[in-house]
């Protein structure tokens, strides 16, 4: 295995919270690091420090655990470029592998094994200008793509950019998701309700159990 170094803020055990395959047990390997400041996240301790670890170390710690899933989040993972290699090794060494990225990143490295479930950052993230749109093209039907919902003006611009980009066509899922503390779960299932969009409704399980915390 190798010997390429990535900083490492955390790897822990618990239930995928989001996306897909929501519910199953999860491991998940949080890199340190982003370029991004958006107002609703939630991992802004990964944002510096961190550990470094070898790949061959990080896939011996995911395997102590037992889990079939693995998923590669952040901050925002991609900006280490050693990202794409460790990507490459857990998919290698039998795991189902997801990455959380911010859409911010070019994804052309990422392995086509890797299931990717990236962002579109709304107006209210504070972020929007940094969407890379062309990363819509990369994406297949194993992939998925997320918004994060802050208000009604957020909701408004994603169901655009649904139909601008015909995503529920182009992925597996298209995910909206209520900002936690800053727009009620009801009001975003309403307005989808009301639209009838083709897009899957998500809350965040792990915060539903433990709550707002680190290592969830």
């Amino acid at each position: 295995m190798s010997d390429t170094t990535l900083r490492i803020t955390e790897i822990f055990h618990s239930l995928q919270g989001e996306a897909r395959t929501v519910g199953l047990p999860t491991v998940f390997v949080r890199l340190t690091g982003c370029p991004l400041r958006c107002g609703y996240c939630d991992s802004a301790y990964a944002f510096e420090g961190g550990t470094k670890m070898s790949i061959s170390d990080i896939t011996q710690q995911v395997e102590g655990f037992g889990a079939n899933y693995v998923c590669v989040t952040g901050g925002e993972p991609l900006a280490q470029p050693a990202c794409t290699e460790l990507l490459a090794s857990l998919c290698d060494a039998g795991f189902q592998v997801s990455l959380e990225t911010s859409g911010a990143m070019d994804i052309s490295p990422v392995d086509p094994r890797v299931s990717v479930v990236m962002d579109l950052k709304t107006p209210d993230s504070g972020e929007v200008d940094r969407n890379l749109y062309q990363n819509i093209a990369l994406l297949q039907a194993k992939d998925q793509l997320k918004f994060v919902i802050c208000s009604e003006q957020d909701y408004l611009w994603a169901r655009f950019k649904v139909d601008e980009y015909q995503l529920h066509n182009r992925v597996g899922d298209v995910l909206f998701s209520p900002s936690f503390g800053d727009l009620p779960a009801v009001q975003l299932a309403e307005w989808i309700l009301r639209d009838n969009l083709p897009v899957r409704f998500q809350l965040q399980l792990h915060k539903q159990l433990w709550g707002d915390k680190a290592g969830v």
